[in-house]
């Protein structure tokens, strides 16, 4: 029933078409490397990472690839010339995040593209965390986590162009910092000292599931189009098939972002640069540039464990470089706020990715109180853990993914009119549902809590 064929859905086509001519021909670069350049000096290595990923981006961006090789050259002449202050930080996030908000300005359409602005989103973090990288070098102290990726000297303009556009993750990420593609040119990161890594059945196996993940969107995407929301047919639609629609197509339409990383993953792997040492079984672990948890994807029922499985690099380079470096301003929730709202701005200058992150940070703080509510509560953990959780785990995942899609819709709708449209439709019921509970959950907390936890959580 769900699955009509709709005829105004051409995007879908070109969108596949236009993923297939980015995603695999990592590939033949990551083998080329691994035959011939793994043994060769560090210099040689950097010549041929950026040989491979200017061709590349000349391949599919054309005459635009300037874009990004000038955003680079800033970066470097910024580190070399301004040193390692908070000044080349500054102009370093200022530069290449204007330099990104404009090309969007200057590209909008009121579709989903493929074009330069794509990695260039992607390379503009990674140059904002080089500067952040390189200042970290000369600070002290550090935390574990700087000092993993701390650099003691700036880097050579060869190097820095190798790390920017190599082809594991120039086109769609994943992140990662100089200080692993040092270890990689260094030979560093295998499990086989001197030799390439054992990593090419790990590679295939991610990009097998890449491609299962391109197929499924492949077959579905065409029945559930961006463009149904706006017709007539959709508007005269029972209330309940316009928010079923939602959920299908809110789980349809991500496995488009599933693929493009699982198989960027695979080209990481198969490298070398996803190699992350000896797991708690001694098994060799090759999950570094991991973007994707796919399993934890389909199966968790919480919103948590989707943003937890989903652009795991991007959410972890936001967290590094937005959110703990916020520490200053005591405020937790404050810095919550400005972490999405760097990431909505990041995506876009439309209206729609400023409403999806917003009501991304609702979704997250209520199902926080609901997961503190049930544990605190006997009544609640005691249905939690009996015989009806099949049923229950069935009711959530509805609620899920029906609430997974409602803050997408204005992230792939893009501008005011068109998810407005859509969310009178359905009569914000989002917006109700989350904001109904985050005022009902202090009084229910009241009636199924006992005083007793009540207030030993409030000591706490």
């Amino acid at each position: 029933f769900f699955l009509r064929h709709r005829t105004s859905a051409p995007a879908g086509p070109r969108t596949i078409a236009s993923l297939l001519s980015v995603l695999p021909s990592g590939y033949p670069c990551a083998l080329l490397y691994r035959r011939f350049f793994f043994h060769q000096p560090p210099t040689v290595i950097h010549l041929y990472h950026a040989i491979s990923g200017l061709s590349l981006a000349a391949f599919n961006f054309g005459t635009q690839l300037y874009h990004s090789a000038l955003c680079v050259l800033v970066q470097f002449l910024m580190m070399r010339l301004m040193g390692r202050t908070i000044t080349t930080v500054l102009a370093s996030f200022m530069f290449q995040m204007a330099y990104l908000l404009s090309g969007y300005y200057y590209t909008a359409t009121e579709e989903y593209d493929i074009k330069w602005t794509m990695p260039q989103c992607v390379l503009a973090l990674k140059l904002i965390g080089l500067s952040f990288d390189y200042y970290d070098g000369g600070q002290e102290p550090l935390n574990e986590e700087q000092k993993r990726s701390a650099l003691a000297k700036v880097p050579s303009l060869l190097e820095v162009i190798g790390f920017s556009y190599f082809y594991g993750g120039f086109l769609v990420g994943p992140q990662f910092t100089l200080r692993s593609y040092q270890r990689l040119v260094k030979g560093e990161l295998t499990d086989c000292p001197g030799q390439p890594p054992n990593s090419v059945i790990p590679a295939m196996k991610r990009f097998s599931l890449g491609l299962l993940c391109l197929v499924i969107y492949a077959i579905f995407s065409p029945h559930y189009p961006d463009s149904y929301y706006l017709t007539d047919e959709y508007d005269a639609q029972p209330f309940w098939y316009r928010c079923v629609f939602i959920l299908l197509w809110a789980k349809v339409i991500l496995y488009k972002y599933v693929s493009c990383w699982v198989i960027a993953e695979g080209v990481c792997i198969l490298s070398g640069l996803g190699y992350n040492g000896l797991g708690q079984n001694g098994e060799y672990q090759w999950d570094a540039c991991a973007n994707m948890k796919v399993w934890t994807f389909e199966t968790t029922p919480l919103f948590t464990g989707t943003i937890a499985s989903f652009n795991i690099n991007t959410n972890a380079w936001v967290a590094r470089h937005v959110f703990k470096r916020l520490k200053f301003l005591g405020n937790k929730l404050l810095s919550q706020v400005t972490a999405l709202a760097f990431l909505a701005i990041w995506h876009g200058t439309h209206s729609g990715y400023l409403l999806c992150f917003s009501m991304e940070f609702i979704i997250v703080n209520v199902e926080r109180q609901a997961q503190a509510l049930v544990r605190d509560s006997p009544l609640l953990t005691r249905l939690a853990n009996s015989s009806l959780y099949p049923l229950i785990y069935l009711v959530q995942q509805f609620i899920h993914w029906l609430f997974m899609g409602y803050p997408l819709v204005p992230f792939c709708l893009f501008t005011y009119d068109k998810w407005l449209r859509v969310y009178s439709s359905i009569y914000f019921c989002g917006h109700i549902f989350f904001f109904t509970l985050y005022l009902g959950i202090p009084y229910l907390r009241k009636v199924l809590v006992p005083r007793k936890e009540r207030s030993e959580k409030k000591e706490d």
